[in-house]
């Protein structure tokens, strides 16, 4: 399914229901600034640095986002109307000093690396994430809510591999010279997918703890990319408080940087509510 196709579906469906029903409930805003911190694992494709023939796979090994983020600006956005709604989600990252290794370079044939040659790699990650969608409660009651929502999401990211190894790698015909000892690389990729999906939340009794949720699911530049978050929220007036788990994954064509991508950890946010 395309990107096109995804959009067009979404599309005709809020339409159809916004024809439906007419909404006379006052607009309502929240903000959710939070800091999330994730384990970040992931396998990279980069192209042959200039005058050499291989180019590297690289793997970037789980590690603490906390000990190696330089820059971080995060926030959700909300504009509702009773079951209608519009959401975007901003998120920047920098991240600098990533354990990751050389599994292989790309001759003419895949040349595997070992481990014991290399002498130290590292990955500086920088990454922009933005989604935009719309959203509609197809129930609504006492116990919570489940909406149904639609919309895209783009994720730009910029990779910079370090290598030190311990030998020169050589060709697939073992004479030729096809990777050197040390250097960098740097690629970026920009990826745009659309996503439809759900959202909501499932209040706990009559207090006011709640359990917030989300998942989604698209496609587009990416092979498949999804998307979940679950997590404990306590409500005042006019601020909520919010913890939860959250997970992006990335699946990517053999010819992309990215070939897949895994982000999780644990989510921490102040959800302002106008």
């Amino acid at each position: 399914m395309t990107v096109a196709a995804i959009l067009l579906i979404c599309s005709l469906f809020f339409s159809i229901a916004a024809a439906a029903e007419a909404e006379k409930d006052q607009w309502q805003f929240n903000i959710t600034p939070y800091l999330w911190l994730p384990s970040v694992d992931g396998t990279f494709k980069f192209g042959p640095p200039p005058g050499w023939d291989g180019g590297p796979e690289v793997e970037i090994d789980s590690s603490d986002l906390l000990d190696d983020l330089n820059m971080a600006f995060m926030f959700t956005g909300e504009v509702r109307k009773g079951r209608w709604s519009v959401l975007t989600d901003v998120m920047y990252l920098d991240v600098s000093g990533q354990s990751s290794k050389i599994k292989s370079v790309d001759d003419t044939d895949r040349i595997p690396v070992s481990a014991t040659i290399d002498a130290g790699t590292e990955t500086t990650l920088k990454g922009a994430a933005w989604a935009l969608a719309g959203s509609y409660d197809v129930w609504q009651g006492k116990a919570g809510s489940l909406g149904l929502l639609g919309g895209f999401r783009y994720f730009g990211l910029k990779a910079t591999t370090d290598w030190n190894l311990t030998a020169t790698v050589t060709g697939s015909d073992g004479v030729s010279q096809v990777f050197p000892r040390s250097g960098n690389i740097t690629e970026s990729e920009d990826i745009w997918d659309g996503i439809i999906g759900l959202r909501g939340r499932l209040n706990l009794g009559g207090s006011r703890f709640y359990v917030p949720y989300y998942l989604d699911i698209g496609t587009g530049t990416s092979e498949l990319t999804w998307q979940g978050m679950v997590g404990l929220g306590y409500g005042f007036k006019w601020v909520d408080i919010l913890v939860a788990y959250r997970y992006l994954y990335y699946d990517m064509d053999d010819d992309k940087l990215v070939q897949d991508m895994s982000l999780g950890g644990p989510e921490f946010g102040l959800k302002f509510k106008f």
